[in-house]
Order: C-alpha cells, then sequence, then structure tokens
C-alpha cells in the first residue's frame, strides 16, 4: 500500500483533427508525426480524432459545419486544421461555412501570426536577417468587415448598390488590445503598435485608438505605438525590427499577415492560431490546400508542423515546441529549398527528420 502518496497522473491532451482538403491530410499527419515523438519525450498523452469538415464531405452531403459539430469542438483541448478549399466546390462555400462559422461560434476572436524568420531561410528583404524579422501580429478574428452585416439592392442593375459594414465593439477590440498587451508582458515583448487609419476610418478607429491607449496605461513598462496600415506596410519591409507586437482589426490583419510570410520565407513556413484564451483554440499553417499537389508527396509540412509547435506551447508545453522549433531549424538545413517539388525530399521524409530531431533535440 503507498496510502498518502501522491502520484500525478500524466497529462493527456484531446487534439481534434480537421485535415480538410487538397494536401491538408498530408501536411497534417506530419505535425501529428512530429507532435507525438515531442509528447513521448516529454512524458505527457495525446488524444486524436481525425474530422471530415471540408469540400468532400459537403460534395457527398451538403453540410459544412453543423452547431452539433461546433458543441463537439469544444470538448478537445484544441484544434489542428490542414487547409479547406476544393476546386470543386465554388469559393467561398467552405470558407464561411467552416473557417468563419468556426471563429464566430467557438469565438476564437486573436488570430495570432508570428512573423519569425528562421535560421536558414531566405527572405526577400535586404540586409535583413532572423534579428530583424521576429515580430507578432495581433489581429482580431470575429468582428470588422467580416462579420458579414450589409447586403445588396437591384442587384445585376445598373443601380446596383453593394454595402458591406465593419462592426466593431468595444468589447471586442478592447479583449483583443488586452491580449496584444498581455502576450509581450508574457514573451518579454517591449513594444504593441496599433495599426490603423485613424485619419480616414474616424469612427472604427477612434474605438480602436482610444481604447488602446487605455488599456496600455495598465502595462506602463510596454511602449504603446500607432501607425497608419499604410506606413506599417512600407515599415514591414523597409525596417521590420521596428516592431514587436501589431495589433490591428480583421481586414488590415489579414492583409499584413501574407506580407508578412513572404518576408519570413512564403507560405510554406508561415503558421497561425486563432485563439480563445477561455475556450478551445485552432492552429493551422497559413498556405491553402494547393489542390494540384495532392498526393504527390512534395508539399513542405513545415508550416503545419509549426502550427503544431503553436498548439503545444498555448498548451503550456513549452519545453516540447522549443524542442518542435529547433528541429525545425535543423531540418531546414537539410533541405534544398521550402517550395513544393523543389525541397530535395518528400512530404513525409521532411515529418520524419523533424520527429527524429525533436528526439535528438538538447
Amino acid at each position: 500500500m503507498n496510502e498518502g502518496r501522491n502520484f500525478l497522473m500524466p497529462k493527456n491532451y484531446k487534439i481534434a483533427l480537421v485535415p480538410g482538403d487538397g494536401t491538408g491530410p498530408e501536411v497534417v499527419a506530419e505535425a501529428v508525426k512530429v507532435v507525438k515523438s515531442a509528447a513521448k519525450r516529454a512524458g505527457f498523452g495525446l488524444s486524436f480524432k481525425t474530422f471530415d469538415f471540408g469540400g468532400e464531405r459537403y460534395k457527398k452531403t451538403g453540410e459544412t459545419l453543423s452547431d452539433k459539430d461546433v458543441d463537439t469542438l469544444r470538448d478537445y483541448d484544441a484544434i489542428l486544421l490542414g487547409a479547406i478549399g476544393h476546386p470543386d466546390v465554388a469559393p467561398g462555400i467552405l470558407e464561411k461555412g467552416i473557417l468563419l462559422k468556426m471563429r464566430f461560434a467557438l469565438d476564437l476572436y486573436v488570430n495570432l501570426r508570428p512573423v519569425k524568420l528562421l535560421p536558414g531561410v531566405e527572405t526577400p528583404l535586404k540586409d535583413k536577417g532572423p534579428k530583424e524579422i521576429n515580430y507578432v501580429v495581433v489581429r482580431e478574428n470575429t468582428e470588422g468587415l467580416y462579420a458579414g452585416a450589409g447586403g445588396v439592392l437591384k442587384k445585376g442593375t445598373s443601380d446596383e448598390v453593394a454595402v458591406q459594414e465593419s462592426i466593431n465593439t468595444r468589447k471586442g477590440v478592447e479583449r483583443c488590445i488586452r491580449y496584444a498587451f498581455d502576450y509581450a508582458k508574457k514573451t518579454g515583448r517591449k513594444k504593441v503598435t496599433l495599426c490603423g487609419k485613424t485619419n480616414v476610418l474616424t469612427f472604427a478607429f477612434d474605438l480602436w485608438e482610444r481604447a488602446f491607449y487605455e488599456v496600455a496605461k495598465e502595462y506602463p513598462k510596454i511602449k504603446a505605438d500607432y501607425a497608419h496600415v499604410d506606413a506599417t506596410t512600407m515599415w514591414m519591409v523597409k525596417n521590420p525590427e521596428w516592431f514587436d507586437v501589431i495589433v490591428t482589426d480583421n481586414m488590415f490583419g489579414d492583409i499584413i499577415t501574407d506580407l508578412g510570410a513572404m518576408t519570413q520565407g512564403g507560405m510554406g513556413i508561415a503558421a497561425g492560431g486563432n485563439i480563445n484564451p477561455k475556450g478551445v483554440s485552432m492552429f493551422e499553417p497559413i498556405g491553402g490546400s494547393a489542390p494540384k499537389y495532392t498526393g504527390m508527396n512534395i508539399i513542405n509540412p513545415l508550416a503545419a508542423i509549426c502550427a503544431a509547435q503553436m498548439m503545444l506551447e498555448h498548451l503550456g508545453e513549452t519545453k516540447a515546441a522549443g524542442w518542435v522549433e529547433k528541429s525545425v531549424v535543423k531540418a531546414i538545413s537539410k533541405m534544398d529549398s521550402l517550395a513544393a517539388g523543389k525541397m530535395g525530399m518528400g512530404t513525409s521524409e521532411v515529418g520524419s527528420i523533424v520527429a527524429k530531431f525533436v528526439k535528438e533535440s538538447d
């Protein structure tokens, strides 16, 4: 008998896998391979369940993502997504019916996008390297122009009118800004920059600006800065080292994070998280489904692996997340290129080599 002794059971995380369309299942398989390696070494458990949300399911059933599906996802610790987008399904159906519905229904109100140039990855920015390109974009993820408010009158006529409204609530704006400052404090970053357009979008960004500087008072050790979105895009190219954390609305965030992805080496390495700090969060590679490469074993899985690394960090498994990042850097040194079909090895081989390096990482 061992009465009186406390035996700590190893943690076990429930992960929902949504491989999706095109090459999504291929890259998710490699990400799972890597996190299993990290979990085994760190001593925690992972339980996976795969969901078939995507184009093929829609073609067979006409379903995208039901309310029941959403409720099921709430029971998981995290969601790992591959890609959504099918060539036989009209644009917008899957994106709105799955991705946007997931964001809104699960209240994934922060889109977290690290823009980090890893060693060994080429950037199109002259004389810039990993030291200069290392910041994070916190994008509001459930409001703005993507809320779907508006409508069309007299469609198809010469008098047609289309209205798309940007919805910005004090609650939505403030919690996103607060997340940005909390993130900066937690990670030791020194500055948060509000990216907006206060000189033209005077209603929406008056709210953003007031909320930003009010929240900033609670974080006296973190510098609060402002930049118009057009200036932000210029500085992301000319002086990316000026940024630490950028916080912005849904539309501007969508645009500048794609620019950021190109400066960090392209879609083959860019990953992001859709975060609800008090609920389930979803992690994904930034690139699309790349249907033309499906089944060819040539797509780069590193973005999905980096998304899994973000997932581990979010779950509190920071040591395991660190092993994965170091192993990705080491794997890059063995690859000819990050481009599909030019890596010098196949999709599954990249996943296997990262998983192997995780086992050996110091």
